[in-house]
């Protein structure tokens, strides 16, 4: 019997899948073949393991993996623990509602503009040492201990920690509307539960199972981190993902061949720390179970010492995300600013006036970048939805978001190996389609649920009149996923406007956007100028987090009839 012919949009639902899915293969194996010595431009055409040997004596390796597993892990940690604390501590409240906003204000702050703003904050000449100079703490001059770039990366794990709780925050306020939580925890109260061991008891391991993705993907990114470890992490040696980038971009092919073998290591390192967190939520909940059974009701010292400690952290990451927001505000309009003093000596605008051409510059390459990635990753997203059945498959899941699940690091390198033989390395597509890699799986999960929550019947009765499965998606479907569409395009823009590595590596260092700039002016460059591009990063995100908020507003007025 002939098998069906795939109809068009069977074709338009593989094309998602397949532009992350072929890159990401082409980059894994232009990694693998390099690791083991496969280099067919030095001439070298057998497998070997003197790559991987020469890796493994290079003096700075080993201190460079075991900074980035502990920075990463340790973050990971303090982010899970401290997000499903807070939630365990507000989400039953009513005021929960209000601090959601600021939090998807802080979580959108880029990683670039936090990092140096938090390094202006607590650098030993930073903004809190300068509030307390001479006064309290005596010092004269800049105190001479490291805080910013500690060889302990502490400084890194922390700002990791602060940035990742914002986000499984929110992604544990979206699973909560997917179980009935209210109910669980109605129930555990009437069992004698206190409010928070309830939560934790009931309503946490439900939401959990619905956040573990985003958890492994915190440790994929915590341990491939490059962007905030190249501003807060130590320099010699650096963590690994940043030696990495190191020995990449080198003329020598030998250290580019190290690089690969380090890229695959960190992946081998990024797979086991997952394995072993798998291992950790296991023992975590046999403990849970007994600890269920021993007749502790909660409400102790344990209790209060979890809710605050989780509140500290929360309360900490959004003070300073705008301490952060405000000290890059002060430096992009100081005209001399001393130390010790609090406060710049005068305002000038004369920095920004003359940064104006090269800001218009990177922001319009910036919003190029992120506009076009975005319009595919929505059009390729929707054609994945559309053509999927309603039940979730698992397959194309796989592929869409296996890129959240590895360190940028561990598969970017290949990727660009892939453009330079395409001849498009420096090529603004090439940035666009790497940037596909991480904003494509983004919107395709802010779209997924929404999408499959449609009353299929609206369809149906479209259908029925004679219109088109076409004409249905656009006229029916799409202007009642207005809102979650909105939502996704800020998504995407935000992804795209702060991807530090995938632009560095693709772009070949032609292609410059607001976080290529920031990263490379926080190397030692002035800091009223570092203050003006990163503020204008900052911007980006807000304004397009602002403009869906108040689109979908609007839409939503206009739909109840109350607006012209």
């Amino acid at each position: 019997m002939t098998p069906p012919r795939p109809t068009s949009w069977t074709l338009a639902g593989l094309a998602l899948p397949a532009v992350i899915g072929l890159p990401l293969a082409a980059g894994l194996a232009g990694v693998v073949a390099p690791a083991f010595g496969v280099h067919p431009g030095l001439g070298a055409t057998r497998p070997t393991f003197d790559v991987l040997a020469g890796l493994l004596t290079d003096p700075s390796f080993g201190r460079a993996l075991a900074l980035s597993v502990m920075s990463g892990l340790g973050a990971s940690l303090l982010a899970v623990a401290a997000a499903f604390g807070f939630c365990a501590l507000a989400a039953p409240t009513r005021w929960f509602a209000r601090v959601r906003p600021a939090l998807a204000a802080g979580l959108a702050l880029p990683h670039a503009s936090f990092a140096v703003g938090l390094a202006f904050l607590v650098a030993p000449s930073g903004f809190i040492a300068r509030a307390v100079s001479p006064e309290l703490t005596g010092w004269r001059e800049p105190p001479d201990f490291l805080l910013v770039g500690d060889p302990w990366a502490v400084s890194l794990l922390a700002a990791l920690a602060l940035k990742e709780t914002l986000f499984l925050i929110l992604m544990i306020t979206a699973a909560l509307g997917q179980f009935p939580a209210e109910s669980l925890l109605r129930t555990a109260r009437s069992l004698g539960y206190r409010p928070l061991r309830g939560w934790l008891m009931a309503v946490a391991p439900q939401a959990y199972r619905r956040v573990r993705l985003p958890v492994y993907a915190v440790i994929a990114s915590s341990l491939g981190s490059v962007d905030l470890a190249l501003v807060l992490g130590p320099s010699s040696p650096p963590p690994l993902a940043p030696l990495l980038l190191r020995w990449f971009t080198d003329f020598d092919p030998l250290l580019q061949q190290r690089a690969a073998a380090g890229a695959l290591v960190l992946l081998a390192a990024t797979l086991l720390a997952i394995l072993a967190w798998r291992l950790g939520e296991r023992g975590i909940a046999a403990f849970a179970r007994v600890r269920l059974l021993d007749g502790d009701r909660g409400g102790g010292a344990l209790d209060r010492a979890v809710g605050a400690g989780a509140g500290g952290i929360v309360g900490l990451s959004l003070a300073v995300s705008t301490g952060a927001l405000i000290v890059l505000a002060l430096w992009s309009v100081a005209a001399a600013w001393p130390w010790p003093e609090a406060l710049p000596r005068g305002w000038t605008l004369a920095q920004w006036g003359a940064a104006w051409p090269t800001i218009l510059r990177l922001a319009g390459d910036t919003l190029l970048v992120a506009a076009l990635s975005t319009a595919v990753a929505l059009a390729l997203a929707i054609a994945a939805l559309e053509a999927r059945p309603p039940r979730p498959d698992a397959a194309i899941d796989a592929v869409v978001l296996t890129p959240l699940l590895l360190p940028q690091a561990g598969f970017l390198f290949g990727v660009q190996v892939m453009w330079s033989a395409l001849r498009w390395d420096g090529a603004i597509a090439a940035v666009v389609c790497t940037h596909l890699l991480f904003v494509g799986p983004y919107v395709y999960l802010a779209l997924r649920d929404p999408f499959h929550a449609l009353d299929p019947r609206l369809a149906r009765s479209a259908r029925s009149l004679g219109k088109s499965r076409l004409v249905t998606l656009l006229q029916v479907k799409l202007p009642l996923l207005l809102r979650p569409l909105l939502t996704a395009t800020a998504i995407g823009l935000t992804v795209s406007v702060t991807l530090y590595l995938p632009t560095i590596i693709a772009g070949a260092g032609r292609v410059t956007t607001l976080a290529t700039e920031t990263i490379a002016l926080s190397a030692g460059g002035d800091r009223r100028l570092l203050g003006v591009v990163a503020i204008t990063l900052a911007a980006l995100p807000f304004a397009a987090l602002r403009l869906a908020l108040g689109l979908g507003a609007w839409a939503a007025r206009r739909r109840r009839g109350l607006a012209a």
